[in-house]
């Protein structure tokens, strides 16, 4: 009631930068409480999310239909029990992850598209097993791109996610410029024991 009454005084700008402020409330939230599905928690990740090119709106939009995909793929008896990651960018979805079969890979894929504000899925689901030995190596070279794009000036990439499977590196998120779209992938594909990078990364303005 207190902060409603210092805005209702002013103008439509006073009403626009409440609202902006509910949305940065609901935000904090929402990452706070659900972070994991969004950004996966971490300094990297809160850094991210705060330098983020998209609006608030967006990426609230974005976290919601994350979200909800790995809701209903906890609740399908075909994918439930796989370790499918879920990263959203302006309505545009990737999977990422390994599963048992091409029919796990096709209903994955099925139970994304049915979620409303999808645009796009983007399958990088693999059939197929990853040993500890690997797990823990894509672990390192998560960890190891993630501390370049951080200490990088031109493009801090705080905005894009890293996913690696056996040495292979999913790089998703929003970016200002194509020059940094670019840096990002130089920088991917200079840490040891990347075998590929795939690039969903979007400029800020791209459809």
């Amino acid at each position: 009631m207190i902060y409603f009454k210092l805005f209702i005084g002013n103008s439509k700008v006073s009403f626009k930068i409440f609202k902006n402020l509910c949305l940065g409330i609901f935000l904090s939230i929402f990452l706070s409480g659900c972070g994991w599905v969004l950004v996966g928690g971490g300094a990297y990740e809160g850094y991210k999310v705060a330098t983020d090119p998209r609006t608030i709106g967006t990426q609230v939009d974005d976290a919601i239909i994350t979200t909800k995909i790995k809701a209903k793929l906890v609740e399908d008896p075909l994918t439930k029990a796989r370790k499918i990651d879920v990263d959203t960018v302006n309505g545009v979805v990737t999977l990422t992850g390994f599963v048992d079969s091409e029919e796990e890979i096709r209903r994955a894929i099925e139970i994304a598209q049915s979620v409303p504000g999808v645009k796009k899925v983007v399958n990088n689901l693999k059939v197929g097993k990853r040993g500890l030995k690997g797990y823990i190596s894509d672990k390192k070279i998560t960890a190891r791109i993630k501390a370049k794009f951080i200490a990088d000036p031109e493009i801090k990439a705080l905005s894009i996610d890293v996913d690696t499977l056996n040495g292979v590196v999913t790089l998703t998120g929003v970016v200002k410029r194509e020059e940094q779209r670019r840096r990002a992938v130089e920088l991917a594909k200079t840490v040891e024991g990347v075998r590929e990078v795939i690039v969903n990364i979007l400029v800020k303005g791209d459809k």
